[in-house]
């Protein structure tokens, strides 16, 4: 039988099978005892899974990251995500520190130190024995490319970062010192080349049928991800374009694999796309839809102001079907599509929009979203629990989830971490930058910057982007980032990347929509002002482990 391997939230699994958790002084499992048997060394490896950070923010289960950019809102204006805007943010007051992935590390470390010493052999006239063997054989290079994964997304917070690879005391890891963020990137791409070759394809037909594992397409995407970062603005000042060519061919390996494909389907919650690397798999949950469900079907059950809310500036990314720009001022919208009815604003957009977003006569369970002053989704204040913007998510929601009372109905998330979009768009920014051209190419890079981002934009039905200098690619890729992957958790670190924050967070917007009779009319609303500085394209150290550890010293702006 196919085994999807659900990946349960770390703090469940440690108090089951992390060894740091184990008393040896009394009849618990002792760290011996849980690699001598093959069920227990699963559960070890199972337990640094368990580190992989959510999309959301942890202390507000229903923020997405990407209310703390330019495209969304959270209706609770006293959550901890504001601090990422309000200018409350600090070493004191941290948001998604992420600090816990450094157990996830330790975990790691311990696992791959016990693991060369496994001696399984009093089982082999087992029947499962050599399968076991089998298994075991991808564990190491499983934990190996999570613990890369976790720098990375310790250095994508913090830039330089400590980065311990074996087991530390306590007085170590109180005096352990930064290492350069480059130099955390070298060893992020260095761990995953030794491991992609040694890890399959799939696990479909494979042993146990496990989906959910680390392959080497996710080995392979580990390393693209990390290479693009440090070919960023942020990272790369200069534009040193060695650092872009590391980054295309990173991304081109993905290509070349040919394993992956993009699909003209949803992929969110669908770990089955044949376009989806890596996806975290959650058990059956009705929180997001609680949460972020327009408040009329949760028949009562949200009770207070939450939920992650789109805003106009998003929308206003999404381009006409024709390939128009199409946005919303204070006396209605605007655009130069010949075909576009600006009285319908939301029907024939880029098809991606309707994915990622739900809005004014939009259908949703049988019936019409009305966002409209006085409709059955509006709110005039946040503490009616409607919508700040205008706007509700999509992206995720699992619109069969039920909250009728005997009736109720919960969903599997499956969340994505990386799909195959993500190499063409890695690889079309980055040859653009390498090149210098968008339709350039060369005796390696025979794939067109152009071509790239065509085939994504293909794939959503939508024109070709004609751009022809590399800067004006570089705003239409950046454009397709923002469309493509609205809400899965890129937004908020491209603003960082891009060093974009001064132009784009001073302010989020909304729609007004007033009916009279059977017509609209729509306009732009401030929803909120916003703050920012440009200290925060990386998280300030929380200031406990600055005074545990000197060594780590605060980031600049942070002091």
């Amino acid at each position: 039988m196919k085994k999807l391997v659900y990946i349960l939230s770390a703090f469940i699994l440690a108090a089951s099978c992390n060894v740091l958790d184990f008393d040896e002084s009394s009849s618990q499992y002792s760290r011996d005892d849980m690699y001598k048997t093959y069920s227990n060394i699963q559960k070890m490896l199972t337990n640094i899974y368990g580190y992989m950070p959510n999309k959301d923010i942890a202390d507000v289960s229903s923020a997405l990251r990407d209310c703390g950019s330019d495209d969304a809102e959270y209706a609770d204006p006293d959550a901890s995500v504001q601090r990422f805007t309000n200018g409350n943010w600090s070493p004191i007051q941290t948001v998604d520190d992420k600090w816990s992935l450094y157990y996830g590390i330790r975990s790691a470390n311990e696992f791959l130190e016990s693991i060369e010493t496994v001696d399984l052999s009093m089982y082999q006239y087992d029947t499962k024995y050599q399968r076991w063997l089998e298994h075991l054989a991808y564990y190491p290079y499983e934990a190996r490319v999570l613990r890369a994964y976790y720098f990375f997304e310790l250095a994508r917070r913090y830039g330089d970062i400590a980065m311990p690879l074996t087991m530390l005391t306590a007085e170590q890891a109180n005096s352990i010192e930064k290492t350069p963020f480059d130099e955390v990137i070298d060893f992020i791409v260095s761990e995953c080349d030794a491991c992609a070759p040694n890890l399959p394809a799939t696990y479909v037909g494979l042993l146990d049928d496990e989906i959910g594992r680390v392959t080497n397409g996710f080995a392979l995407a580990v390393k693209a991800k990390a290479l693009l970062y440090a070919a960023s603005p942020l990272h790369n000042p200069s534009g040193d374009k060695a650092k872009w060519q590391k980054a295309a061919l990173a991304a081109k390996a993905i290509i070349d694999l040919n394993q992956y494909k993009l699909d003209k389907a949803e992929k969110a919650n669908n770990y089955l796309s044949q376009e989806v690397i890596f996806a975290i798999a959650r058990s059956e949950s009705q929180s997001f839809e609680k949460y972020n469900f327009p408040v009329r079907f949760t028949e009562g059950q949200r009770t207070s102001m939450a939920g992650t809310f789109p805003t106009q500036n998003l929308v206003d990314a999404f381009e006409t079907k024709g390939g128009y720009d199409i946005t919303l001022a204070a006396d209605g919208w605007h655009t130069s599509d010949p075909a576009f009815d600006i009285t319908k604003p939301y029907e024939n957009r880029d098809p991606r929009f309707a994915r990622a977003i739900l809005a004014n006569g939009m259908s949703f369970k049988g019936s019409a979203i009305e966002t409209f002053v006085g409709g059955k989704d509006y709110s005039a204040t946040r503490s009616e629990l409607g919508t700040p913007t205008g706007y509700y998510l999509r992206r995720y929601i699992q619109e069969s989830t039920s909250f009728t009372p005997e009736a109720s109905v919960t969903n599997k998330h499956q969340w994505i971490v990386y799909r195959y979009a993500e190499a063409l768009l890695s690889y079309a920014e980055a040859v653009n930058e390498y090149l210098g051209s968008p339709s350039a190419t060369d005796g390696t890079f025979t794939l067109s910057a152009l071509d790239a981002i065509n085939q994504v934009r293909a794939n959503a039905d939508m024109p070709d982007v004609e751009a022809t200098t590399q800067a004006a690619f570089r705003d239409a890729v950046r454009r397709e980032w923002r469309v493509e992957f609205a809400f899965e958790d890129h937004r908020f670190w491209d603003v960082r990347r891009w060093k974009m924050g001064q132009s784009v967070m001073g302010q989020i917007d909304g729609v007004e929509i007033v009916r009279n009779g059977s017509d609209l009319s729509y306009s732009r609303k401030m929803v909120e002002t916003r703050t920012w500085s440009d200290k925060m394209n990386l998280y300030p150290i929380p200031q406990a482990e600055t005074f545990n550890n000197p060594n780590l010293t605060q980031n600049p702006g942070w002091n």
